[in-house]
């Protein structure tokens, strides 16, 4: 058996998420904040909305920064890092193959509508997603649960994956027992995601009383997920508004947290879309952080005396490539060529933080099975214009997608990043056809169909698990892709289901190894994002999975 040690009560230090929400005036916000003097409203900005309240039905770091205030998962991560630690369960163990799994809950642990949280609301969270039918089985709405969980009871489409998920038992009331058919090596990470928290089965009743519907690749989501009063986690705050018109979403102190409760009353999350707009924010006082912050603002914002923390390096940039959008792009050629001439030693110096890195395989170097001994790519133009005549695409013409309103942490100016690289592109003698799209749903959709030749994406990891990255991408066929090699498929889920960690790593080790050979896209960099909180802000511990704990902040 091996046994996982628990986590202590979540410590309260500093606050921020990823995240959405709006705008409102400094005079408004000025008498909902002060009572008495103290600041009781804490104000975040992020980049986007979130696109529902129900984690389960989002794969989005602007949705889960709001969500992961107020849903927990049996797992976290310790605050500020990326070691597994108890969450809902105290404590929990696996047999040695890794398919049973065993959660010793926490006593005295609340829902926000008053439930109890014992071992028969766990498993009618667990078995409430292997029953989804319907739109529910859309990898769009479904994303994280067939990622760790494979399919449903019942699939009802044919590429939908098979279903590792067998079931989950209450032992007794405070100890859950979950079984999968096979050992996966997205276990027990997987256990702590946010799309896979715990709701209050009362809610869940509700829940599946609303249909998710779709007309073509348009999702309707239930309603229930889209206002604020029906949702009910055991987070330490609660969602109490979600106001669409303002962009803002408004979360208040749940008093019966099991944990240390949050410093600050109401929590609130707004959206302002561009990176000066943010920064413009915060020293004009209406908000009291924000994420995402400019390469270029971060010193002249520490001088102004703000707090601007940088997260550890936990992510992907690259640039992928469609081969059914482009034919031109089965030709391995082709790809070398596109490789050779991106100048990602340029990308990185001018357009990201410091300390970020030139990335040469789909995962950065931080993670467990990054490989020294891939196939590199350098600069080189002239080499690019042999391979695109040794390949009889001398006079290659392609389409290069690239977002519009929208900052990730792994890239920080979308059109910027595209401006250098359809230059770059240009000097090796590539005609691109730029396509500017705005992120959600339009580029998402795009990128996830393969309509797009070439486009810009990235992941920031759910945690430190080689496969998280490259099993995202390259475990299968995939659309964004358009590839099928055996070869590449089996290198990747080789260490997919081996038990030990040593084992697993060797194997990543290798398919980068292959993936880098076949060349399916460009990894470009990895980068270290800042996030940027009031002078007057205590922050939390910054997490390089981008899951900062706003119950942690607080007003010096």
């Amino acid at each position: 058996m091996r046994i996982f040690k628990p986590r202590a009560a979540r410590a309260i230090t500093a606050a921020v998420a990823v995240g959405l929400i709006a705008t409102g005036c400094a005079s408004e916000r000025d008498s909902d904040n002060e009572s008495g003097g103290k600041k009781d409203t804490f104000v975040f900005a992020g980049a986007g909305d979130p696109g529902s309240l129900d984690p389960a039905l989002a794969s989005d770091g602007e949705t889960f920064r709001v969500t992961r205030q107020a849903f927990e998962a049996l797992l976290e991560h310790e605050s500020g890092g990326t070691e597994l630690v108890g969450g809902l369960a105290e404590t929990w163990s696996s047999n040695d193959e890794g398919t049973v799994w065993t959660f010793n809950l926490r006593k005295g642990v609340k829902f926000h509508d008053g439930e109890t949280l014992n071992a028969e609301a766990v498993c009618a969270n667990y078995d409430h997603w292997f029953n989804w039918k319907g739109t529910y089985q859309s990898s769009a709405v479904s994303y994280y649960w067939q990622t760790i969980m494979g399919g449903f009871a019942k699939n009802e489409d044919k590429e939908t994956p098979e279903a590792n998920y067998k079931s989950c038992t209450a032992k007794d009331e405070n100890t859950a027992v979950i079984e999968v058919k096979k050992p996966s090596a997205n276990l027990p990470g997987g256990f702590s995601l946010n799309a896979l928290a715990i709701h209050s089965p009362k809610a869940i009743k509700e829940y599946e009383k609303q249909e998710a519907t779709a007309k073509g690749d348009a999702i309707t989501y239930p309603k229930y997920s889209q206002e604020a009063g029906t949702v009910a986690g055991t987070g330490p705050y609660k969602i109490v508004k979600w106001n669409k018109g303002n962009k803002e979403v408004t979360l208040e102190r749940f008093d019966d947290y099991w944990g240390d409760k949050a410093k600050v009353k109401n929590l609130v999350f707004r959206t302002i879309d561009t990176e000066e707009g943010r920064r413009q924010a915060l020293q004009g006082g209406d908000i009291d952080g924000y994420d995402l912050v400019a390469p270029a603002d971060v010193k002249t914002l520490e001088d102004q005396g703000y707090v601007v923390p940088t997260r550890g390096v936990f992510n992907l940039f690259y640039v992928g490539m469609s081969q059914e959008a482009n034919k031109a792009l089965k030709k391995k050629e082709v790809r070398q060529a596109i490789a050779h001439s991106i100048d990602r030693e340029n990308l990185v110096k001018t357009q990201l933080p410091e300390g970020g890195k030139v990335a040469d395989q789909f995962m950065p170097d931080t993670i467990q099975g990054y490989s020294e001994k891939v196939k590199k790519y350098p600069y080189d133009n002239a080499k690019a214009k042999s391979l695109l005549k040794k390949a009889g695409e001398e006079k290659l013409e392609i389409e290069f997608c690239y977002p519009t309103e929208v900052t990730r942490p792994y890239m920080p100016a979308p059109q910027d990043l595209f401006e250098l690289m359809k230059a770059d592109l240009e000097k090796s003698g590539i005609t691109v056809k730029p396509k500017a799209m705005k992120w959600a749903p339009d580029y998402l959709d795009a990128t996830e169909s393969g309509s797009c030749a070439l486009h810009m994406l990235g992941w920031t990891g759910d945690f430190n698990d080689g496969y998280n990255f490259i099993g995202t991408w390259f475990a299968g066929y995939d659309k964004q892709w358009g590839f099928k090699d055996k070869k590449v498929f089996d290198a990747v889920n080789a260490g997919s289901k081996m038990g030990k960690a040593e084992e697993r790593t060797a194997a990543y080790q290798k398919a980068n190894e292959v993936i880098m050979d076949y060349l399916p896209g460009v990894p470009i960099s990895s980068s270290p994002p800042a996030i940027a909180f009031g002078k007057n802000v205590n922050p939390p511990n910054v997490s390089p999975l981008t899951q900062e704990v706003f119950s942690e902040a607080s007003f010096k």
